[in-house]
This record gives C-alpha cells, structure tokens and sequence, in this order.
C-alpha cells in the first residue's frame, strides 16, 4: 500500500528526523522524502520544527503500521499523553493509506491536518503534486493554491538523506 507520513521534530531535530527517517528505511521498502521545512512552533512557544512528508510501501494494516509508528517515536524519546502542542523529539503521524477514509484502527485518514497546516500541506504537494486527496479529489497542488497560508511561516532547508557512507541503512 502507498502511505504518506508527516514528520516532525524540534528537539535535536536534524538528529532525529535522520535518524527517524533511518528507521523507516529499515522497516519500509521505497522511502522516498518531500523537501524539508523548517517553520515556528504552532499552538505554543518552542523551537523551530523540522517538518517533512514520506512515501513508503508497506503491506502492513493500518493499525500494525500505527504501532510500529509510535515504536519508532518511542525510540526517539517520544512521550505519549503531552499536550498535543507541544515539543516533540519526534512525530510521525500517517496522512493518507491509499485511497483509504474514516476511522480505520483508531487512525483517522486522511488526517485532517493535511488541510490545517502549511508543514504538511507544502511538503506533500512537492512530493505527490498530482495525487488526489482521497475524500476531495482535488490533487496536492491545486489543494495548496486554494489554502491562504500567508500567516504560517514556512521556509525550504537543505537536508541531503540518506547521507553517504557506510552508516546508512
């Protein structure tokens, strides 16, 4: 199945979002990643997010993909039951599971946020301009056209993965 996820991170960020992005080369055939974002913390005061999508392949349900999300964030010191804004080692939340709608496992797809914020919307249009949103139809790019923005600051970092050398997976 084709999945998209948003990642994020703004506690040892670059540290984390490699590192998690690792994982999901391990565990996930095809990880391909959308620009990476940097953008103020939303809904409280903090650090600056890393923000990004990726694309993987997986035969994984969505319940057995979910728990194996949160294992990875577990790894990366993610604390569950914080506030929802709040800082984050690492988040890694699925966006859409195929062409998939409603509330599958506890998951909802696809999730909302992909309309509410710029750090997920941009990324994911640069990543899968002329995929469909599952439940409007419209593709990522004529979505972020429509969206007003202006108010959520957003700006392209460079951020080469994997990195060469034999550490990577």
């Amino acid at each position: 199945m084709l999945v998209y996820l948003s990642l994020g991170s703004n506690i040892d960020r670059e540290h984390n979002i490699r590192s998690g992005l690792d994982a999901l080369a391990a565990a996930f055939d095809r990880v391909q990643i959308s620009p990476v974002y940097e953008s103020e913390a939303v809904g409280f005061d903090g650090e600056a997010f890393l923000n990004l999508v990726a694309r993987i392949d997986t035969a994984l349900p969505v319940g057995a993909l979910a728990e194996r999300l949160r294992e990875i964030e577990a790894a990366h010191g993610r604390v569950r039951g914080q506030k929802k804004f709040s800082s984050r080692t690492l988040d890694i939340d699925v966006l859409t599971y195929g062409d998939a709608v409603g509330v599958i496992d506890g998951v909802e797809l696809p999730r909302d946020e992909i309309l509410k914020h710029a750090f997920v919307l941009q990324p994911l249009a640069d990543l899968a301009p002329d995929e469909r949103h599952p439940v409007l139809g419209k593709t990522y790019t004529a979505l972020l056209a429509e969206k007003d923005f202006s108010r959520q600051a957003l700006w392209q970092i460079p951020f080469p993965w994997p990195l060469p050398g034999p550490h990577t997976g």
